[in-house]
C-alpha cells in the first residue's frame, strides 16, 4: 500500500494586509511552496503590532517577532510584497480570481540606502500617523527604525514643491523619484485571505469620555506609543498637556465596547492591554496610583489569569467595578475627574487623576471601509468564513477580536484553507 498525496495545482494566494496575521498567512503558504502576493496599504509591514511597546505572552517588544518574520520574507522569493497598495476590485470565484491592485507612489525607489540625507534636507513637517499624531516628523521619513521595506517615503505634500526638490537633490543615490505615478496591477490568484486587521474605535464618538476635548485623556494605543522607546517621548510616559510625570492614572475599560450605541461586543484584548499598561506605569513610577474602572475583567486563559492576579496584589492599583458615566477637567491643573457608580457598593465615585487612558474597542477594518469583494460579514464588520466554499477567507482580527497569539494561530489555519482551495480545484 502506497501513500497518496493530493497533487498541488498551479495557483497563487493573495494576502491582503501586512500585519501579524497577514505575515503569518503569507509565510506559512510560501514556505510550503506557494506563490504569495502580500498587499499592504501602509508603506511598511507589521500593522498594529509594529506600534506596540510590548505584547503578550512574554511582554516582548515587537522587534522580537517582526524581525524574524521580515527576514523570512526577504529570504523567500515566493513572496511578492506590495506596499502602499490597496485592492480595488475582486472578480471571479474560488481557484480563479482576478484582482485589481492600486499602487500609490512612494516617490523613493529601490536605490534607497536609508542614509537619511533626504530627511536632513527636508524642511516640511507632517503629523506622524504611526504615532497617532502625537509628534511631527519630516515629510521625507523612514516610518520606524526597523521598517520593512527598509526604504524612505516622500510625503505627497512636498511633491512639486521646493522642499521636494531639496530632498531629491540631497540624495546621493538617485533614490528620490518625484515623477512616480499611481498604477494598477492585475493579479490572477486562486485564493484571497483578508487579513485587514483592526482600527481603534474612534473615541471622539463618545462625548461623555472627553477624548479630543481634554488633552490628558488618551487612548490605549496612544499609551503604547508613549511607552515605546521609539515613540514620541522616547518611552517616557508623560502627560500630553505639560510633559509632567503622572502621579495618578485612570484606565476606563470598555470605552466603546459592550455598548449597543457603539460596539456591542467585547473586544477581547482591552482588559489585558490595560493590565499590561499598568506595568508600564509601575516600572517608571512605582508610587503612582492606578485606578481601573471596569464592567467585567476578562483574562482569557491561565497565563493571563496569573498576570491579573499579580497586578491585583499591587497596593497602588485599585479596581473599581463600575461604568464611567462622565469626565471633566480642571482648567488650572489639567487634572481629570472621573465619575462612576461603584456597582458593588452603590457609591457614586468622583476620582481625580492626572491622566486617563481609554481602553477603546477593536473595530474590524472592514467596518470602517467596505471590502471591494463579495465577502460576507457580520453586522459589526467581521468576516464570516465559508470554509466549505473556500476561496476568500478572513484571518486574525478581520475575522474576530483576538490577541497576537490567537491571531497567529488563526492565520496559520487560514493559510491551510487557502491552499486547500488551490489543491482541490
Amino acid at each position: 500500500m502506497t501513500d497518496e498525496k493530493a497533487a498541488p495545482v498551479s495557483g497563487s494566494i493573495l494576502v491582503v494586509g501586512g500585519g501579524i496575521s497577514g505575515l503569518t498567512t503569507a509565510l506559512e503558504a510560501a514556505e510550503v511552496g506557494y506563490e504569495v502576493f502580500l498587499v499592504e496599504k501602509n508603506p511598511y509591514l507589521g500593522g498594529r503590532v509594529a506600534q506596540l511597546n510590548q505584547y503578550f505572552p512574554k511582554l516582548c517588544p515587537p522587534t522580537c517577532g517582526l524581525e524574524i518574520n521580515f527576514k523570512r520574507i526577504k529570504d523567500n522569493p515566493r513572496i511578492k510584497v506590495l506596499t502602499l497598495a490597496e485592492v480595488e476590485k475582486v472578480e471571479g470565484g474560488p481557484g480563479n480570481y482576478t484582482v485589481a491592485v492600486k499602487l500609490k507612489p512612494r516617490y523613493v525607489n529601490e536605490n534607497c540606502t536609508c542614509c537619511g540625507a533626504c530627511a536632513d534636507a527636508c524642511q516640511t513637517e507632517i503629523a506622524s500617523d504611526y504615532d497617532f499624531g502625537m509628534k511631527q516628523i519630516k515629510a521625507a521619513y523612514l516610518p520606524f527604525a526597523m521598517a520593512f521595506p527598509a526604504r524612505f517615503v516622500i510625503a505627497p505634500e512636498i511633491v512639486g514643491t521646493e522642499d521636494g526638490q531639496r530632498a531629491k537633490q540631497a540624495c546621493p543615490y538617485d533614490a528620490v523619484e518625484l515623477e512616480m505615478q499611481p498604477k494598477t496591477l492585475t493579479l490572477n490568484v486562486g485564493a484571497v485571505v483578508w487579513a485587514t486587521g483592526w482600527a481603534p474605535y474612534d473615541a471622539k464618538k463618545m462625548d461623555n469620555l472627553g477624548f479630543g476635548k481634554y488633552p490628558n485623556i488618551i487612548t490605549n494605543m496612544m499609551m503604547e506609543r508613549l511607552a515605546a522607546p521609539n515613540g514620541p517621548t522616547l518611552g517616557k510616559i508623560v502627560r500630553p498637556s505639560d510633559g509632567k510625570a503622572p502621579e495618578s492614572v485612570a484606565f476606563v475599560q470598555c470605552a466603546g465596547s459592550r455598548d449597543e450605541n457603539y460596539l456591542p461586543y467585547c473586544s477581547y484584548i482591552c482588559c489585558m492591554a490595560s493590565l499590561k499598561q499598568a506595568t508600564y506605569l509601575r516600572s517608571q513610577y512605582p508610587e503612582a496610583k492606578i485606578y481601573i474602572f471596569y464592567i467585567d475583567l476578562r483574562a482569557p486563559g491561565l497565563r493571563y489569569e496569573r498576570f491579573y492576579e499579580t497586578i491585583k496584589k499591587d497596593p497602588n492599583v485599585f479596581f473599581i467595578k463600575g461604568k464611567v458615566a462622565e469626565v471633566s477637567a480642571d482648567p488650572a491643573t489639567g487634572n481629570i475627574t472621573v465619575v462612576a457608580e461603584n456597582a458593588v457598593t452603590g457609591e457614586k465615585i468622583h476620582q481625580a487623576v492626572e491622566m486617563v487612558v481609554l481602553a477603546t474597542g477593536m473595530q474590524p477594518s472592514a467596518a470602517v471601509k467596505k471590502l471591494p469583494a463579495a465577502v460576507k460579514t457580520s453586522p459589526d464588520g467581521f468576516i464570516l468564513n465559508d470554509y466549505a466554499a473556500g476561496g476568500m477567507l478572513g484571518a486574525g482580527c478581520a475575522h474576530k477580536p483576538a490577541d497576537v497569539v490567537s491571531s497567529n494561530q488563526n492565520a496559520t489555519g487560514m493559510a491551510l484553507k487557502a491552499i486547500q482551495t488551490l489543491v482541490r480545484r
